[in-house]
């Protein structure tokens, strides 16, 4: 039988971190594909980092430092401190890869309930469904199809610290399941299962500026948690443990015209594949738990460890950090706070994927419900969401029992 597991695993990698990528810890990314520069990094279910809904994904992932709403678990579960109203719900879909296949996609659930004026609890859930997929044997033989799938459910407590000030703590419960039991060259696969944790943080002030502004500041650490596996027989690897900052101003033009401006910056505190030595004839060095390592540290390290270290683990050194992180950003414009536009960047080093693309979007809320629409146009490659519209679906449940 076919690596099966192996397979599926590369191919959830690739659909969803666009760019070459490859298992940690595997293989020398320079010298196999002949520029040592390419070295982007990988980790198990990446659909963690996915926007969930159109109002971020129009605004070119950005969303640390937004004005808070429904969708807020995301980006920075510490603005639902700031809600102004006291409970609602949203529901996002998001088809993936749509221009190849009809059944790959995202779906995103969400709520809050503030239970003083102090206090507010919230809920997500995110599943992502890979379609069908056919199993064969070693000569082509049908064994079954299977339809892989990934979910995660997140509870989170976020709290006013000040008049400007707020914190928020999440949990999430995350499972893969690639494989649904099959074996895969030789080896009994299994649903791999993490459980990780979330801290977050939200600033926002007037300022006293000719036109009033808002400033705001958000930092968001997220899926701080045990690395995950598809079997007993190969390393866990690492979840994308992701460190998520930066600021916005809103201004206030007049009554009913708004806008604001957004910067994120990302980066995954995770190990960077390093480089391996190779022999005169150009085959790895094996040592007793790996692989010689020429340039970089050693990959199979505990989370903390390559939490601290994914500051100066890259082969590359200083130069090489720094292309490691991503940058976001959007602007939005309201009107009468009913009818929005967006816009957004998102920019990715080349040696670390390349993606590079604009996204637009529109917005209209109404007394109880809101729309949002979000579209992606690739500037440097090819993307799993070109050509797909994203929606999301939101409901203010306070104005909703008010019109009752």
């Amino acid at each position: 039988m076919r690596a099966v597991y192996s397979l599926i695993f590369a191919l959830v990698l690739l659909i969803t971190c666009p760019g070459v990528v490859f298992s940690q810890g595997d293989v020398d990314y320079g010298d196999l594909l002949g520029q040592r520069a390419l070295n982007p990094i990988t980790t198990a279910v990446p659909f963690l980092l996915i926007a969930p809904d159109a109002r971020g994904g129009a605004l070119g992932d950005a969303g640390v430092s937004s004005s808070p709403d429904i969708n807020s678990m995301h980006w920075n579960p510490a603005k639902y401190a700031f809600m102004e109203q006291d409970m609602g719900f949203a529901v996002s879909y998001t088809p993936w890869l749509r221009t190849l296949v009809p059944d790959i996609n995202l779906g995103y659930l969400t709520g809050y309930r503030r239970l003083d004026p102090l206090q507010t609890i919230a809920f997500s859930l995110k599943y992502f469904t890979l379609g069908d997929v056919n199993f064969t044997d070693d000569v082509g033989n049908y064994m079954g199809t299977v339809r892989p799938n990934e979910f995660s459910f997140d509870v989170a407590y976020a709290r006013l610290l000040g008049d400007n000030l707020s914190g928020a703590i999440a949990a999430r419960f995350i499972y893969s399941d690639l494989t649904q039991g099959q074996m895969a060259g030789g080896m009994e696969t299994q649903a791999g299962v993490s459980l990780a944790a979330d801290v977050a943080a939200y600033y926002q002030r007037d300022l006293t500026w000719d036109t009033p502004t808002k400033f705001a500041a958000g930092v968001n650490i997220s899926n701080m948690g045990n690395k995950i596996s598809y079997t007993d027989r190969i390393n866990a690897d690492f979840i994308p443990i992701n460190l998520r900052f930066g600021p916005s101003l809103t201004f206030e033009l007049d009554d009913f015209n708004e806008i604001a401006v957004m910067v994120d910056f990302n980066k995954l505190l995770v190990p960077t594949p390093p480089i391996y030595a190779r022999d005169e004839n150009g085959q790895l060095i094996p040592t007793d738990d790996g692989w010689e390592i020429a340039e970089g540290r050693d990959p199979n390290r505990s989370v903390v460890a390559g939490m601290l270290g994914s500051f100066s683990d890259a082969p590359g050194g200083f130069q090489e950090e720094l292309n490691e992180f991503t940058i976001s950003a959007g602007i939005e414009y309201w009107y009468d706070r009913q009818f929005a536009l967006r816009a957004g960047y998102f920019h990715e080093h080349e040696s670390k994927g390349n993606r590079k693309y604009f996204t637009v979007g529109v917005g209209l809320k109404y007394n109880v419900f809101g729309l949002d629409f979000a579209y992606l146009v690739p500037v440097a490659q090819r993307s799993p969401l070109e050509n797909v519209l994203r929606f999301s679906l939101s409901f203010d449940l306070e104005a909703l029992q008010a019109g009752n």
